[in-house]
């Protein structure tokens, strides 16, 4: 509310119309609702109502271009749209659904443009908005047979039911193609094309209306009349102020699913929990978005202090420092404040520092490891085994299982692990995990693995003398025992209260058993959101197994936000029929999974060498730049390849064509300005407007010494090419807008003829 006492608001689908029109407009718009807060008469606005409508009003925003408002009451207003002013007059449908009790908004005369190609100006301008679709003129010849249209299974009265726009139910009527229908989504109000394109996808009535429309349904009654109770209902999305227009004005409609909150995913934000939780879901459907705004909820709810008793953890730095961002523009410093952001590794390194002071050990990765284990080998003169082999039965068996002694480790399981040892095969490998972790400790340095599992053990043991503490306080009437407290003189308390994992799908075994024991195991303990199908680390993990019980409290998100269905298309077949586990000994899939997003298909580079498929790339990015209706900032473009080296030299080759390239780090892009390179593995958990993917070669994705291990370890196999193809599967489905696909030689195996389609302009 301004001091005027006049409030202006804006309906999500016009603001979306804004972030199209051209810049001046856009500037003309800000200027213009600053003035209607300010004075909704002023001459220079032109304020009237539209002809036979008692409802619906016209603005001047420039000389061009006017905003169509709703007025709700005296000094309440809604914009709906922004329009040429030779539009205005279009056949224009408003109302508010009778299912979510929210305002929406329909150009009929646009959608039957636009959809059903029907020539502009073949029906009467018409101001009205219940003025009925004209009905078809009789054909002079007998039509051709028409296919058969997509929604006959459905009444119009099921569809209603469901939520679509009443309005729309005779346009939904002639689509027959998947095209129309796309196109009709872009159009609609968001339930009508979430209904309808989980119809099309084969859901039942049921299941939509179970799935889609009972979440946004509204608690109460609705009354159709009243307006302003239905732009207070969480279906009518808004803009209110201006800083958050200027916000979307300035950093374009990317990145609104970033912050938007649909009542589907507010539901499981705001839903107490008796005990772990996890949400999962594709890439794209907001997943993190859930897991930032239950860390809001959780603050909350907490009692006044300046502690950080909730924690905010992923599987790497540079994501943590995005979540931190994020967190930050969602809550400012006052949620920051209660909040511990890190990534995991940090977050075990720092236990492990804190019990040990004097170890300065320095932490190496998988690959500094493997590089280690080549080396003991070949100094001990040993020949007969793999080093990347030696390592995951260290990590996955030794570790994973706190393994202690020779003896366990004859005991120990090895559930997936494919080759088959005996037990003189396993004395020989853990005399050699010995000797390699004493190679380690002379070297100082010590794997991620080592320190996790360090860390679990550490807070496992501090949750045991809690628990201690607990029962001896509770055998002594409620009296402590000093002797129990921790050497601070302090009360002995578990670090955080409320756990909170981003990219669940890719953390240690012992990375769980320390997040489990670092929370008292009450209501809304943990929570945590993932996605196998997007692993790309080789940690797979039966939760329960673990400490971690989400038995009963797991969901699931299947609407994406960010992917087009042409892309996410494509995308799913490269993960082909592979199980995929849902982290507690079950397996998951993507059925549901969809898109109301409609773009171009994916495009096809061949090319002979690698030096030409760098000269290609760099070509595709100056086509976009001198494309006048290309309005892409270069740190919206990525390149994806599959190794370090591969990415030195497309960043050496875009820049010597006068293009700025940013390399991504562990920490994330080493500058604010420029094409992002990396390799699949650094791209996890962003996001891109255009996505080139290059280096998808046969022998480089999946790498020819994976290729190798299809006879001689099978099980081994199928894990690593299931990863594989989750590197590329994640590569793809980073992009918004347009995902380009370059090779040389002979295409991944991966690539179906979706991917193969090719550009007649690059390559």
């Amino acid at each position: 509310m301004t001091a005027s006492g006049v409030t202006l608001r804006l309906l999500e689908r016009a603001d979306k119309e804004i972030l199209k029109l051209p810049r001046t407009v856009k500037g003309a718009f800000f200027d213009f609702q600053h003035k209607f807060r300010t004075n909704p008469n002023t001459t220079g606005l032109k304020l009237q109502r539209l002809k036979g409508d008692h409802r619906l009003w016209s603005a001047r925003v420039n000389d061009e271009y006017r905003a169509l408002l709703l007025r709700l009451a005296d000094d309440d207003w809604l914009i709906v749209s922004v329009k040429h002013r030779k539009d205005v007059y279009n056949r224009l449908s408003y109302g508010v659904n009778q299912v979510t009790g929210g305002i929406e908004y329909v150009d009929l005369e646009v959608v039957e443009d636009k959809v059903l190609g029907r020539p502009p100006g073949a029906a009467d301008a018409a101001p009205a908005a219940s003025r009925p679709l004209p009905p078809a003129a009789p054909a002079a010849t007998p039509p051709a047979p028409r296919p058969e249209p997509l929604f006959t299974a459905w009444s119009d009265r099921q569809l209603a039911e469901l939520g679509v726009a009443e309005p729309l139910l005779s346009v939904i009527r002639t689509l027959t193609t998947e095209d129309q229908l796309l196109g009709l989504v872009e159009y609609a109000p968001q339930l009508t094309g979430e209904v309808l394109i989980a119809l099309f996808d084969g859901a039942s009535y049921d299941d939509v209306l179970d799935r889609v429309t009972g979440p946004v349904a509204a608690a109460e009654p609705v009354d159709r009349d009243d307006f302003a109770a239905a732009a207070r209902r969480p279906a009518t999305v808004v803009t209110t102020t201006d800083e958050d227009l200027r916000g979307a004005l300035e950093s374009g409609d990317f990145g609104r699913w970033k912050s938007f909150l649909h009542p589907t995913q507010a539901k499981l934000v705001e839903r107490r929990y008796s005990g772990p939780a996890r949400v999962g879901g594709g890439p794209g459907t907001g997943k993190t978005v859930v897991a930032l705004h239950r860390v809001r909820h959780l603050v909350r709810q907490l009692p006044a202090g300046h502690d950080k008793p909730v924690l905010l953890t992923t599987y790497n730095k540079n994501l943590a420092a995005d979540l931190r961002s994020r967190l930050l523009e969602l809550g400012g410093e006052e949620l920051l404040a209660r909040v511990d952001v890190t990534h995991v590794d940090q977050l075990a390194l720092r236990v492990v520092r804190e019990a040990e002071p004097g170890n300065g050990k320095q932490a190496i990765d998988d690959g500094q490891a493997v590089r280690e284990w080549r080396a003991l080998l070949d100094e001990l003169g040993e020949d007969g085994w793999d080093p990347e082999f030696l390592h995951e039965e260290w990590t996955q068996v030794i570790l994973g299982q706190a393994v202690g002694n020779r003896t366990d480790y004859f005991r120990a399981r090895r559930a997936g692990r494919g080759k088959s040892i005996g037990r003189g095969e396993r004395a020989e490998i853990w005399q050699l995990a010995e000797r390699f972790t004493q190679r380690l400790d002379r070297l100082g340095r010590q794997t991620w693995d080592q320190v996790a599992e360090r860390a679990a053990r550490l807070e496992m043991g501090r949750e045991q003398r809690i628990a201690n503490i607990a029962r001896q306080r509770e055998e002594a009437g409620g009296l402590d025992n000093i002797h129990l407290q921790d050497t601070s003189g302090g009360r002995l308390r578990h670090r955080y209260r409320h756990v909170v994992v981003d990219e669940a799908q890719d953390l240690r075994p012992a990375h769980w058993k320390m997040l489990r024991a670092m929370a008292p195991r009450t209501p809304d303990d943990l929570f945590l959101v993932g996605d196998t199908h997007q692993r790309i680390y080789k940690n797979q993990v039966t939760l329960g197994s673990l400490g971690v019980n989400i038995r009963g409290r797991s969901a699931k998100l299947t609407l994406s936000y960010r992917t087009t269905r042409q892309i996410l298309r494509s995308a799913l077949a490269v993960l082909g029929e592979t199980a995929y586990d849902d982290l507690d000994g079950g397996t998951e899939d993507l059925a549901g999974y969809r898109s109301v997003l409609s773009g171009g298909l994916p495009a096809g580079h061949p090319f002979p060498d690698w030096e030409a498929e760098r000269e290609g790339v760099a070509a595709l990015i100056a086509r976009w730049d001198a494309d006048p209706d290309t309005d892409v900032p270069h740190e919206r473009i990525a390149v994806c390849v599959p190794t370090n080296q591969m990415a030195a030299e497309m960043g050496l080759t875009l820049k010597l064509h006068g293009i700025d390239a940013v390399e991504i780090r562990s920490d994330g892009p080493n500058s604010s300005a420029g094409v992002h390179i990396g390799t699949m593995f650094r791209f996890k958990g962003l996001e891109y407007q255009r996505m080139i993917i290059a280096g998808v070669t046969d022998g480089l994705v999946p790498r020819e010494d994976v290729t190798r291990l299809r006879d001689r370890e099978p099980t081994r196999y199928r894990q690593e090419i299931q990863r594989a193809r989750s590197l590329l599967f994640v590569a793809a489905t980073r992009a918004r807008d347009t995902v380009d696909v370059f090779w040389h030689g002979r295409p991944s195996p991966f690539l179906d003829s979706s991917w193969l389609r090719p550009d007649p302009d690059v390559g």
